[in-house]
């Protein structure tokens, strides 16, 4: 039985944030890992949102003013990399501009795991987004193993609960059941499909289309459960009509574009 109690999303809440995505089209500035900055664009742009990949020093910050939103994810970082995230994090965070962190493969190497940490520090990000593993080493304990989790999501959520309470934020937690918290209310969320996991940037996609919807809807548990459902339930329709990865990540990005609101809301599963 579930430890902490549920606070159900509304199926026609979840609809009108993909409306106003789509109606709005938020610029979304992405620091993001080099292996999947395409993929990553693709994805914002085939659900109604418009990406900026900035990510050098010189111009982060200046950027960062003027997006909807901010993508912030440690895959591949390098020395100069990291100061532009700390400067788009902190130029954001002064705008009242929602920015996300993704902590890839925190608490396996130190250097990376610092920098997650650095970020946090006074810089209260509208949603972290990780796995499991993740999500437990930056709240203190062990990490996972590279980007794989070496536990499940529920097994993050004193941890996920720990970090919403001590940096004001939603935590979302990426497993077979996803959970999200702002440390006051829990929601679980059951779509998706095994195929997300055999193709590169499903969850660095995750958290740009996170970006986005904080972008257009006011509150942040709602944008990660939105962004959550979009990416989970496109899934679903792609895997019923594909082969494998290779045709599963194209229906992938064809599914974000085609998917009606009123069918995301109809297809919400929440156990």
């Amino acid at each position: 039985m579930p430890r902490f109690a549920v606070s159900p999303v509304a199926h026609e809440a979840v609809a009108d944030a993909l409306t106003q995505l789509r109606e709005r089209s938020p610029l979304v500035q992405c620091l993001t890992n080099i292996v999947v900055a395409n993929f990553t664009a693709n994805a914002l742009l085939a659900a109604g949102a418009s990406p900026a990949m900035v990510d050098n020093p010189d111009e982060a910050a200046a950027f960062a003013r003027l997006a909807g939103g901010v993508l912030v994810n440690l895959g591949t970082p390098y020395p100069d990399t990291a100061r532009a995230m700390a400067s788009a994090a902190s130029s954001a965070h002064a705008a009242g501009v929602p920015w996300v962190l993704d902590p890839v493969a925190a608490g396996v190497l130190g250097w990376r795991t610092g920098i997650a940490r650095e970020l946090l520090a006074g810089q209260h990000p509208a949603i972290i987004r990780g796995n499991a593993s993740e999500i437990i080493a930056l709240a203190g304990g062990a990490g996972g193993r590279g980007v794989d989790s070496l536990v499940g999501a529920e097994q993050a959520v004193d941890a996920a609960v720990a970090l919403a309470t001590q940096h004001a934020t939603v935590v979302a937690v990426s497993g077979e059941v996803d959970v999200l918290t702002d440390s006051r209310r829990i929601v679980r969320l059951a779509n998706g499909h095994p195929l997300l996991t055999r193709i590169t940037g499903a969850g660095c996609a995750l958290g740009a289309l996170m970006a986005a919807f904080a972008a257009v809807v006011p509150d942040p548990l709602l944008a990660a459960a939105a962004a959550t459902t979009l990416l989970n339930v496109a899934a679903e329709r792609a895997a019923a009509q594909t082969a494998g990865p290779g045709s599963f990540a194209v229906a992938l990005i064809d599914q974000l574009h085609a998917l009606p609101p009123q069918a995301l809301a109809d297809q919400l599963r929440q156990p």
